[in-house]
């Protein structure tokens, strides 16, 4: 039987370095027919996470986004509208129902700047028959994004079906059930270092838990080009739902789209709760979220001695760490 990886399982191992200074380090990030951003951060298509000031929120910090599905067409059309009036680089997702290509063409008549196929399971044959159809009526100018995939038989299909770039990750985001519920699914770090051994040319989405600046560290040195983040943005100004007053603070809801909180609200039934609902504190500016993030970052790659992306997965030099090593890893002060 396979070991698998999961991102508190290793660590980097610190390299020579002669970086002068953290903020030269580059970490911007090419999306093919899309552009290049400084911030190699996309926001998830989630009904707490991605509207349109997430998006603004995004795009001005040299990331972007995707906006959620969770809507009638009419909705995320002008929301797309909303932002590329702007001039704003937007993603916006569709599933593989009846109203996949419908949805697909409202949107790019939108404006939108690329789509993302956003389905639990991605390696399955509705999605191969909507990336077939998406290219015969969008054709091949469209960045088109899929998944979620956990393996490198699944992300070379997603490829060879038509998609630019591939989520990966299953079961692993902080509000995901899915492992519990269908007992499927693999250590997020270990599907992108098993992914990134593609030959494709296939833009890598690295996508669910991760929880601190250092796992997005983790994952670009294993091999993704881009992370998607839910939970690490939940609670910002900028995300969609009213602020709730409890006895613990000012808090705000955060849900998995698979839980049963999130079916009933955008297609009144339940059928697998793959997810759950939860509330978080209030983090102030999505800004100053993002802003820590790029510092821990730069801060991490220069710790390999690397002053950029590429430089840094060809220099990177992983361990695994035992128990104890974790216990050490962690701020473990004893409170007197």
């Amino acid at each position: 039987m396979r070991t698998a990886l999961s991102f508190d399982d290793v660590l980097l191992v610190p390299q020579y370095s002669d970086v002068q200074t953290r903020s030269n380090i580059e970490i911007k990030q090419e999306l093919k027919k899309v552009g290049t951003y400084s911030l190699p951060i996309i926001s998830s298509p989630m009904d707490t996470i991605t509207g349109e000031a997430m998006a603004m929120a995004m795009n001005e910090s040299g990331g972007t986004a995707i906006l959620h599905r969770y809507n009638n067409i009419d909705e995320q059309s002008r929301m797309v509208m909303n932002l590329t009036s702007k001039g704003l680089s937007i993603g916006a997702a569709i599933g593989i129902g009846d109203d996949c290509i419908e949805r697909a063409l409202a949107l790019t008549r939108a404006g939108v700047t690329f789509l993302c196929i956003d389905v639990a399971h991605g390696h399955h044959s509705k999605v191969q028959k909507a990336l077939k159809e998406l290219r015969h009526v969008i054709g091949e100018e469209m960045h088109i994004m899929a998944g979620n995939v956990a393996t490198l038989e699944a992300f070379n299909d997603l490829a060879d079906w038509g998609a630019d770039s591939i989520r990966v990750g299953i079961g692993g985001g902080s509000i995901c059930s899915t492992r519990i519920q269908t007992g499927h699914g693999m250590p997020t770090l270990q599907s992108i270092m098993d992914c990134a051994q593609s030959d494709r040319d296939a833009t890598l989405i690295a996508d669910g838990g991760i929880r601190t600046s250092g796992d997005i560290v983790k994952a670009l040195a294993a091999g993704a080009d881009f992370v998607m983040l839910g939970s690490l943005l939940a609670g910002t100004d900028e995300t969609p739902g009213i602020v709730i007053d409890t006895r613990d603070g000012r808090k705000k809801v955060y849900r998995g789209m698979a839980s049963r909180q999130a079916q009933w609200k955008w297609r009144n039934r339940v059928s697998s709760v793959e997810g759950i609902s939860h509330t978080v504190p209030l983090k102030g500016p999505a800004a100053e979220v993002l802003e820590e993030l790029r510092i821990g970052i730069r801060s991490g790659i220069s710790y390999s001695g690397a002053t950029n992306v590429t430089s840094f997965q060809s220099k990177a030099n992983f361990i695994q760490q035992t128990t104890s090593g974790q216990v050490e890893s962690s701020t473990h002060i004893k409170r007197i």
